[in-house]
């Protein structure tokens, strides 16, 4: 099976359009866009279908390979039920930003700019967590008395007066 290459080249040309369209802000520009890539779409499901062959009916006399194959036609006709619905969503939308703001094209969201800037690194949400997040005063007993959690904590690190090293690298 050999594929048209004219018929690839218009294709590959419709995709290409539409892509570009579709990247504008203008919401026309967007639905042309949408329009070219569905059109683009039914070419790509035609050149797929193969040649053209009889009608699928019924006959004996042909062999079943000489019948066209009814799939690519119902993909396409399903394609543009589906391109038809979309266009008039569309322009549905169109109409009713023109009504409302009597432009046509997306404006640049201020909240959109400003979460595109935030570094992705949060200081709050990155931060550590300290091991005591209450607000009421934490007291440990350690060595007979009562101290606040942090200072205990302070005590039991390597260095601190209340732990002497050993020859060996460990605590008391």
């Amino acid at each position: 099976m050999s594929v048209n290459l004219t018929l690839l080249i218009v294709m590959g040309a419709l995709y290409a359009c539409g892509i570009y369209l579709i990247l504008e802000r203008s919401l026309t520009r967007v639905l042309l866009g949408l329009m070219l890539l569905a059109n683009a779409t039914n070419l790509l499901i035609l050149a797929t279908g193969g040649y053209a062959g009889l009608a699928p009916l019924y006959s004996k006399d042909p062999a079943a390979g000489d019948y066209n194959d009814p799939l690519p036609q119902a993909l396409i006709l399903t394609s543009i039920v589906i391109s038809f619905a979309v266009t008039a969503f569309m322009l549905g939308i169109i109409y009713r930003t023109w009504v409302l703001a009597r432009r046509d094209e997306i404006q640049a969201d201020i909240e959109d700019l400003r979460v595109a800037e935030t570094p992705s690194f949060d200081a709050e949400d990155d931060a550590v967590i300290p091991a005591e997040t209450s607000e009421f005063p934490v007291t440990v007993m350690a060595g007979g008395r009562e101290m606040p959690a942090e200072a205990a904590v302070e005590e039991e690190k390597p260095g601190s007066a209340n732990v002497a090293p050993r020859p060996d690298g460990g605590g008391r």
